[in-house]
């Protein structure tokens, strides 16, 4: 599964460059950038708020749910019965869960697959 994000076609509807989206919510540039081409791994419903309010929009107009071609990823499926794929991705979305405010990155430490959410291409927006 994956989620695309559209917020590139959203900020043409506005008619808003992301220089000023970016002013407006806060953020950097370049961060934003990230999340335009969807290399993050997460987002704060906080910073979700924040774009929802300045493009006049609902987060579904910018989160699109799409399923993978088939043979895409090519592990998808060698993992699915192992132990440490399973409390990988489990204690992620645990730390999620407990400050539902927060991306899966922000979980560290609340389980044994938390993902300490800092830096890299993979890390969350602020």
């Amino acid at each position: 599964m994956a989620i695309v994000v559209q917020l590139d076609v959203m900020l043409a509807r506005r008619k808003m460059r992301s220089r000023e989206l970016a002013e407006r919510i806060g953020i950097t540039e370049q961060n934003l950038s990230l999340l335009k081409s969807g290399k993050v791994r997460g987002v704060r419903f906080d910073t979700l708020s924040r774009i929802c309010e300045a493009l006049q929009c609902q987060p579904g107009d910018l989160l699109v749910w799409q399923a993978d071609e088939a043979g895409a990823d090519a592990d998808a499926g060698a993992g699915a019965g192992s132990d440490s794929d399973s409390r990988s991705d489990a204690g992620a979305d645990a730390g999620a869960g407990a400050d539902a405010g927060a991306d899966a990155g922000a979980g560290a430490g609340s389980g044994s697959g938390a993902r300490a959410g800092a830096a890299g291409p993979g890390a969350a927006l602020p």
